[in-house]
């Protein structure tokens, strides 16, 4: 007891303010880990968003953000005035549906072949071969492309010279194999890529479930439709929902490479028309506008299809 009458080991009650600057200092090197990455996203994702507003304003560089003429929705009622408008977000939404179609299901089921495999040299090969496209460069594979279906010199050719056919049809510019090459190309250099979440959820599958399935006797089929798919359901549901949160963003690198004024019809993107129309064409207001839109509508589609998902389990597949 000291002369106020208070016991000397008291414990000093701390603020709440003070219990963070306390945990700040025992784990500095933590937050200084922490502080490049945070760094970062406050620099390139953050602080742009302030530049959105050049979408509703008629943007010069030479007068600024701040001193550039509001001009509000203009720039939408131009978009949904062109009579373009309604091909290029077809094209978008066409090709991006046939790539979940063609490329979703395809890394499920290489991870669950993968899993099965009882031979791990195999299945080590097989994982390699498969990420190693995810690597090549765009151009690199929009020119393998190009020298495979050459129609003079390519494999293409060969095969159609072998069968005693000499007149080979170029289908690299045609508009009826535009969206095939596009999408079977990018489900063959990203499948590897993408089975690597799927094979690592499906370690996290019990022995014990295997097991009683086999006492059970189920076949190696029935424990991959019944044991090792239901396990990693609601990976497949995450990864669903978030695919379809980038359902209006193809890639402009590989569609502009791979255009032509034979297949402009069915290859005009939103991603594509930004850069003509707004990098290109020095219009930067008008592309960010477009490009506003789309990011709207692509959180509009994680939301809904979240939604669904939560519906549809009862809540369990959802993402939030």
């Amino acid at each position: 007891m000291n002369a106020n009458g208070m016991t000397l080991n008291q414990p000093v009650k701390l603020t709440r303010n003070q219990k963070f600057w306390l945990r700040v200092r025992r784990n500095w090197i933590l937050h200084l880990m922490m502080a490049l990455p945070m760094f970062y996203y406050v620099l390139f994702e953050a602080l742009p968003l302030y530049g959105l507003q050049i979408a509703f304003r008629d943007y010069s560089a030479a007068d600024g953000i701040f001193d550039s003429a509001w001009i509000g929705l203009k720039h939408y009622i131009e978009f949904f005035s062109d009579w373009e408008w309604k091909n290029i977000v077809s094209n978008t939404v066409a090709i991006s549906f046939y790539q979940i179609c063609a490329g979703f299901p395809i890394p499920i089921i290489l991870a669950l072949v993968i899993h099965i495999n009882q031979k791990k040299f195999l299945k080590k090969l097989t994982q390699n071969v498969a990420y190693i496209p995810h690597f090549i460069s765009v151009i690199v594979m929009v020119g393998m492309l190009n020298q495979i279906f050459h129609p003079q010199f390519g494999v293409l050719a060969a095969i159609y010279h072998e069968l005693g056919i000499y007149t080979v049809p170029d289908i690299r510019y045609m508009d009826t194999t535009f969206r095939h090459l596009y999408v079977w190309s990018g489900v063959w250099q990203n499948m590897g890529w993408s089975t690597i979440i799927y094979v690592a959820a499906l370690t996290g599958v019990s022995h014990e479930l295997h097991e009683a399935a086999k006492i059970d006797g189920a076949s190696r089929w029935k424990r991959v439709l019944s044991v090792d798919l239901p396990a990693i359901m609601p990976t497949i549901s995450i990864m669903l929902i978030m695919r379809f949160g980038s359902i209006m963003s193809v890639g402009y690198e590989k569609v502009y490479l791979m255009q032509k004024s034979t297949n402009i019809e069915v290859s005009e993107v939103i991603s594509t028309y930004v850069y003509k129309v707004g990098i290109a064409g020095g219009r930067q207001s008008f592309g960010t506008a477009i490009g506003l839109l789309n990011s709207a509508i692509n959180s509009a589609m994680v939301i809904l299809v979240n939604k669904i998902a939560g519906w549809l389990t009862d809540g369990e597949a959802g993402l939030f």
